[in-house]
């Protein structure tokens, strides 16, 4: 039996060795690829942040809409009141001209008003389910007014008639209220009413 024949060791083709560093990435080219995968992570993290704002938005406004407005704290402001003045000497000349006293007012309603024994000036005004603390407030017309402004209550006593007013609400609390004194007045008006705006307007003038 014939032996193989065998290439000597000279003609054997050898695969060249590859080089230790072949695969290995130059360190320049490491830190860009962390770089951009460290920017990569935080902008998928601030687009998770972002949408989930965008989700709760929506949701935020919601409870709180529901929330009850009994358990929300809204901040007053406290205005300032005409009892934070020392009162003028018109006021206490106005107040010495208020009608104390009960009175009786339209749809069988009743008022009463009296002096503050502690504070000269200032007075109590009792309905049948309020009570005021009244100061008197100068006017341009002469009328007598008296006001709580703390309740947004206004007393205006005229020569016929007292009336009381809310300001904040725009109406009348109470209406034709007078005493005796008053009421005569009033019957006064009715039996010799004044002339009106049409009788002046074509009267005419005096020579």
């Amino acid at each position: 039996m014939s032996r193989p024949h065998r290439l000597p060791p000279t003609l054997v083709q050898q695969e060249p060795a590859m080089p230790t560093n072949a695969f290995q990435i130059p360190p320049l080219a490491v830190r860009s690829r962390q770089r951009a995968c460290w920017l990569a992570w935080h902008g998928s993290v601030l687009g998770l942040g972002l949408a989930a704002a965008l989700f709760a938005s929506p949701a935020l406004a919601q409870a709180a809409a529901q929330t009850p407005a009994s358990n929300r704290q809204v901040p007053t402001v406290q205005a300032g009141t005409p009892a934070d003045t020392p009162m003028s000497e018109r006021e206490q000349a106005t107040a010495a001209l208020v009608h104390v006293g009960s009175k009786t007012c339209a749809m069988g309603r009743s008022v009463r008003i009296e002096a503050d024994a502690q504070e000269p000036g200032f007075f109590h005004l009792s309905t049948e389910r309020q009570r005021y603390r009244l100061r008197p407030v100068e006017t341009s017309t002469g009328a007598i007014r008296l006001e709580d402004r703390a309740q947004g209550v206004v007393w205006l006593q005229l020569a016929n008639k007292s009336i009381l007013l809310n300001q904040r609400q725009g109406r009348r609390l109470l209406d034709d209220c007078a005493n005796a004194v008053q009421q005569a007045v009033a019957a006064a008006m009715q039996r010799n009413p004044g002339p009106s705006l049409f009788d002046v307007a074509q009267r005419p003038p005096a020579n």
